[in-house]
């Protein structure tokens, strides 16, 4: 009981002390909680949707793509309506209703502006059923009742101000459609960002599909009292006269949860990627624990002195900060999951602005989260402060007859450096081994097992680096103030733990951000290394969406553009593929152009001649593909196209995979394509090139662009443009990477507020002397500021150099996947290091302007 009431009366006595503290387990804390309840809220929205949308039986056909998977031809897979008559006489069957569903299409509006998602989610084509009630409500108008009608989702018209009368095209693979807006439906459930609109059963057949009496899944509903299992097997044998073999038949359940499978992989990566940042901070936090724990033992030296005089035993000392430190801990994780409730609803309102709606109606907090973000907050805090209460609780009863201040362990910091030096340099055997690794699986695993070495080895290697490194910035930078320079450089020299441990908090954050900089720039670099090396054609054309196709029409209008040399289309396809020597290899990619092509794309062969892959009934092979199947020119490969006939091809040529461009491709003529595969079943075009007319490339350029005027989901863009839209991409996930590692930074921003803080008030006294023998409230700020500058330059410059090591060996992994080369963005890393000094003038701020406020004689006269 007295342990408990001494560590409230120190908590509560050192409450601004711990403030800051507290804020770096409330972040912590609530990024924790903050990711789960954002992961669990969109868990429960898209089930929500799932079940709603979902029938109680639903058959497909069995060689139907993914949910949510655009089919290659642009066309669903389809089956005929006689399999919705067989499953509508089946036992425990209420009815049974043929739906058409496609997500291969593009909606505009009149001003020919793209009505889709621009959070990568889908736009969907479909006909109007019974079972969508279950999920949707008019809310105006009417459905659609024939081909000049169609009725679009609410959320979408909200979106873009549409209005019952508005006309729409839908552009599919098998033509563009116009009609007019006739109804409104509203979701009943979170649509998380989907674009629905809907036609009529048979304009959906012939526009989606290009055929009537074919529908892409049978919807079929049990009657009272038939469970969707026992309903599930009576369709299948009701269905198995109309070729039940070739269909998949799946019950509500199962099909939500096949779509949640679909979506689940995504919001896994989302969830953990936040998560690991989260980790970083609760990493960074540490460090400002340890030094707040460690400088307030430091201070109340004398007074534990005078407890262990008294009859305290160490155990006492020992469980009193430990208790302190769990009551920071409890403090700062209830407040952490307050806010990370708080932040999971910035999250969801930041993603509606994205395009995905999320509901704060469904926002889903599981006991778990809370229960997890307390025990973390809680565990790292009271372990934080496990070494700072050990060092008290070996606080001597003398000590009360010294002034305040622990001596230094000459031993433990001989101890520190060796152990850091060791950990350091096998960190750094690894990021070697990593860097001469053949095989990136391989080196992978040593880059990371060289990057946690090598970041623990500066860790505890910090304090002594800070010694040389605080000297070194000082010449450069504060001898040019004075006497106030020297003596802020005597401040961060006096303890070079806590100047250490401050500045790897620092350290952590920005050697990240150093490491992706670093990355980053070079897939730039070697992307447009390889660009300028390999692709000879002027122009691209392809979707703006992800896994968009470019249909037919588009294609056709291309071909019509004026002053262009050659167009080349470009389709993939799969294949399975039989060797000469009998060995079957599935799923094969294989890449379908015009003979043009070889000129658009320059590849490497290591025997034939490419152009020759192009010819009648021959293809190409990657060498790598080669060596593993013991191929050579003139071979004979038999390939069983995806949704076409088997075909006899002989490997023409045999190209080099060195490079990231079409790595591994396998070329084929398009007409060999087409000779095998129906028309109804041919892939659409991925991508398209083009050559402009010698002279007139700014001409081309323009007629390219006005030649799909009408199809605003593809862009035109010449080398400059793709160099660029590379640069964006990446740039896009560094600028998020950046911003969730800001959450690091800034606990450590707040780790050298508090470190300064506490500094001031230990050295009260000496600040008193200082300004009783001249020393101006103006120089007192300005050295307390250096001191900050210093030990943020300090913390940058460990954080930086070693980034960029991690960086150039995750470089030399990359070449062996062809990016080969390393760029290292100075710009970056200079702005981030010169950003950093204005990170520690920021966070002297307030200890500078408390310490210029100080009575001079009252701190003179504090013990």
């Amino acid at each position: 009981m007295t342990v408990l009431k001494t560590s409230m009366r120190n908590f509560f006595a050192h409450k601004g002390r711990m403030a800051l503290s507290a804020v770096a387990v409330v972040l912590s804390v609530a990024f924790v909680c903050g990711t789960l309840v954002f992961s669990d809220t969109m868990s429960t929205t898209f089930d929500k949707l799932f079940a709603a949308t979902s029938a109680d039986v639903t058959v497909s056909p069995k060689s139907a793509e993914d949910p949510g998977e655009a089919p290659r031809s642009g066309r669903p897979e389809s089956m005929p309506a006689s399999v919705v008559e067989a499953a509508g006489k089946a036992a425990g069957a209420k009815s049974a209703e043929g739906a058409v569903a496609s997500p291969s299409v593009t909606v505009v509006d009149s001003d020919n502006k793209n009505l889709g998602p621009t959070n990568g989610g889908p736009t969907i084509a479909g006909n109007w059923t019974r079972n969508d009630l279950r999920s949707m409500d008019i809310t105006s108008g009417h459905s659609p009742r024939g081909p000049t009608e169609v009725m679009i989702d609410a959320d979408t018209a909200d979106k873009h101000d549409l209005k019952i009368g508005d006309e729409l095209r839908t552009i599919a693979a098998t033509g563009d459609h116009t009609a007019k807006i006739s109804g409104i439906a509203a979701f009943k459930v979170t649509n998380p960002g989907a674009a629905i609109v809907y036609f009529d059963t048979a304009t959906a057949q012939r526009e989606l599909l290009g055929a009537t009496g074919r529908f892409t899944h049978v919807n079929v509903t049990a009657d009272a009292g038939v469970s969707d299992t026992r309903l599930k097997a009576n369709v299948a044998a009701a269905v198995d006269k109309a070729g039940g073999s070739a269909y998949d038949i799946r019950t509500q359940k199962e099909s939500a949860d096949e779509n949640r499978e679909a979506v689940g992989s995504f919001m896994d990566v989302m969830k953990y990627a936040m998560l690991g940042f989260a980790g970083i901070a609760f990493l960074v936090g540490i460090f400002l624990i340890i030094n707040t724990f460690s400088m307030l033992v430091a201070q109340r030296t004398r007074e534990i002195g005078l407890m262990r005089a008294i009859g305290s035993s160490r155990k006492q000392v020992n469980r009193s900060v430990l208790v302190e430190a769990l009551l920071l801990g409890v403090f700062g994780s209830v407040l952490g999951v307050g806010a990370g409730i708080g932040l999971a609803v910035g999250l969801m309102k930041l993603m509606s602005g994205m395009g995905m709606e999320l509901s704060t109606g469904d926002l889903t907090v599981a006991w778990t989260t809370p229960v997890v973000g307390m025990a973390l907050g809680i565990l790292v805090t009271v372990l934080a402060a496990y070494l700072p209460a050990r060092r008290a609780g070996k606080v001597s009863p003398m000590a009360a007859l010294r002034d305040a201040g622990t001596p230094a362990d000459g031993r433990a910091s001989v101890l520190r450096a060796v152990i850091g030096l060791v950990l350091t340099g096998v960190g750094g055997l690894g990021l070697y081994a990593a860097g001469q690794a053949d095989q990136a699986k391989d080196g992978s695993l040593l880059l990371g097992g060289g990057i946690v070495l090598t970041l623990v080895g500066f860790v505890v290697i910090g304090p002594v680096l800070a010694s040389g490194v605080v000297r070194v910035i000082s010449v450069v930078l504060l001898r040019a103030f004075g006497p106030v320079g020297r003596m802020a450089e005597r401040n961060a020299l006096r303890n070079p733990r806590r100047t250490g441990a401050t500045g790897a908090a620092l350290m952590i954050g920005l050697a990240l951000v150093a490491c992706l900089s670093v990355v980053g720039s070079s897939m730039v670099a070697s992307a447009t290394d390889e660009l300028d090396k390999s692709v000879g054609a002027d122009f691209i054309v392809q979707p703006t969406q992800p896994g968009g196709f470019i249909t037919q029409q588009a294609a056709d209008a291309l071909t019509k553009a004026d002053h262009i040399g050659h167009i080349t289309r470009y389709k993939q396809t799969r294949a399975d593929v039989t060797t000469p020597g009998g060995k079957a290899v599935d799923g094969v990619g294989l890449s379908a152009a015009d003979p043009t092509y070889a000129k658009d794309l320059r590849r490497e062969t290591v025997a034939g001649d490419l152009s020759a892959a192009y010819g009648k009934n021959a293809m190409s092979v990657g060498d790598e593909f080669a060596k593993k199947h013991g191929l050579k020119v003139g071979d004979e490969l038999k390939v069983a196209f995806e949704h076409g006939r088997t075909a006899r091809l002989k490997v023409a040529a045999i190209t080099s995979d060195e490079g990231t461009v079409d790595k591994g491709a396998m070329y084929l003529n398009i007409t060999t394509l087409e000779k095998y595969v129906p028309a109804d079943r041919m892939p659409q075009n991925d991508i398209m090139f083009a050559t402009a007319a010698k002279g007139q490339e700014d001409a081309a350029y323009q007629s390219l662009k006005d030649s799909l005027a009408a199809y605003p989901q593809y862009k035109v863009m010449d080398q400059t443009d793709f160099k660029q839209t590379l640069k964006d991409q990446v740039g896009q996930m560094l600028n998020m990477v950046y911003g969730l590692l800001g959450l690091a930074i800034i606990v450590a921003i707040l780790g050298v507020v508090n470190t300064l803080a506490l500094s001031v008030v230990e050295r009260t006294r000496e600040i008193g002397l200082m300004r009783a023998i001249g020393l101006s409230r103006r120089q007192l700020r300005r050295m307390i500021r250096l001191e900050s500058v210093v030990i943020a330059l300090f913390g940058a410059l460990l954080g930086l150099g070693l980034g960029m090591g991690w960086g150039a060996t995750a470089q030399k992994l990359l070449a062996l996947e062809g990016l080969k080369v390393l760029e290292i963005p100075w710009p970056t890393i200079i702005g981030v290091f010169v950003g950093s000094a204005f990170v520690g003038l920021f966070a002297a701020l307030v200890p500078a302007f408390r310490a210029g406020r100080m009575n001079v004689l009252n701190a003179i006269a504090t013990e």
